[in-house]
């Protein structure tokens, strides 16, 4: 059996995933399709808008087989490392490909960028160093470095300022630093941008566009164009059974608190806070009533959003430097959901795996399993809904989903 592995939150799944999933499995001459998933916080530094759960099936509904949890430590991580994880899990599952979609859509000037950029390390390093002396965030010190390295260049480069395209790079770089056997594929991404917000003359939003409708409408009907209707079948689903959607909104009371009982010295220590930001972020705390008010408190020239709200997400879920330190890759396949299909295709293959396969967690011992059900656990409490009983240890209790 043929198997392409992809890398996804589905936050939430929409038509603009299905294209991908459809076009992935056409393009590969795929007979399975392999999601590696964020769980409950994704890279982008938030609580997702269901759990990992509701969003596995949402996957297995519209036409994934397969779906592995991607670690918090990776998930919630820079760009280059949340890729590292995500393809050394494909890679371990066997896949044959991975397929992602891009800005670009063609594979060659990703493999052109990564060629000049190995060759020119150094240069590309202290470029990146001049500008960050500059004030500059990471992400923009990292773009004018690669605008300056390849402008006089006669070739064509990815853009590397498209989200998308910054994603699809490091994949490609993790798969060729790692060796891999896995080959690289890319898709056109279509219609919506990255950001853009939602347009009801389109069919495809973005995953950002349909979560700012949803918060501000309050309407998960007004989206169903947007989504297959197994998705908003999950959404109306957990709307009833939970009543809220994640959110650092719905989440700031107790990330507040976190933040306010900490010492400067404990904030200091949480994963990405760096130079002294710590301060800036407790005074912060204590005057903002909300988290939009917070947020624009702490914001600056050097620090994007999605920076901040990874630190953030850190403080909350108690993970250190330290602890990131000790878990350079992934140690396990975590199974969150199958179909028949993927069922086989794990028969299959499991005595060849490189990681082993767990399925049950309460089987398996592993500190990096246990960062997962911790912020598990500190997402449903972050919930804060009466409607949730028992929300400690549902990674115990909930087995992979199969359909």
């Amino acid at each position: 059996m043929k198997a392409t592995g992809v890398v996804v939150e589905h936050n939430p799944f929409h038509n603009g995933h299905f294209y991908h999933i459809k076009e992935s499995r056409k393009k590969t001459a795929a007979d399975i399709i392999i999601a590696v998933m964020s769980g409950n916080f994704l890279q982008r530094g938030e609580p997702a808008l269901v759990d990992k759960w509701c969003r596995t099936e949402m996957a297995l509904k519209a036409g994934v087989d397969i779906v592995i949890e991607l670690p918090y430590v990776f998930a919630t991580a820079q760009a280059s490392d949340f890729a590292r994880g995500a393809i050394t899990l494909l890679e371990a599952i066997e896949c044959d490909a991975f397929c992602f979609g891009s800005e670009e859509g063609t594979i060659e000037p990703f493999t052109r960028s990564y060629e000049v950029l190995t060759t020119q390390q150094e240069a590309y390093q202290n470029l990146i160093k001049q500008y960050m002396n500059l004030g500059l965030s990471y992400p923009k010190a990292l773009n004018e470095a690669y605008a300056d390295i390849t402008k006089d260049l006669n070739s064509s480069f990815v853009d590397l300022s498209k989200p998308n395209n910054i994603l699809g790079y490091h994949y490609i770089e993790a798969a060729f630093q790692m060796k891999a056997r896995i080959q690289p594929v890319t898709i056109q991404r279509i219609v919506a941008n990255y950001h853009d917000d939602v347009d009801q003359n389109q069919s495809i939003a973005s995953a950002t566009g349909i979560r700012k409708a949803l918060f501000e409408e309050g309407s998960l009907e007004a989206l169903e164009k947007f989504m297959p209707q197994t998705s908003l079948d999950q959404l109306l689903k957990w709307k009833d059974s939970v009543s809220v959607f994640g959110s650092w909104q719905q989440f700031w009371p107790l990330l507040r608190h976190t933040i306010i009982r900490s010492s400067i010295q404990d904030l200091a220590s949480y994963a990405e806070v760096t130079e002294g930001i710590e301060h800036l972020i407790y005074e912060a705390a204590k005057e903002s009533e909300t988290f939009e008010e917070f947020m624009i408190r702490v914001k600056s020239k050097r620090y994007t959003w999605t920076r901040i709200q990874r630190m953030l997400t850190h403080i909350y879920t108690g993970f250190k430097w330290e602890t990131l330190k000790e878990h350079p890759k992934p140690t396990y396949l975590r199974v969150l959901g199958m179909t028949q299909n993927g069922q086989k295709y794990l028969s299959e293959k499991k005595k060849n795996l490189s990681l082993p396969l767990v399925s049950r967690v309460a089987a398996t011992k592993d500190s990096l399993l246990e960062i997962d059900i911790r912020a598990s656990d500190l997402y449903q409490l972050g919930l804060q809904s009466s409607k949730i009983n028992n929300p400690v240890g549902m990674d115990y209790r909930k087995p992979p989903i199969i359909l």
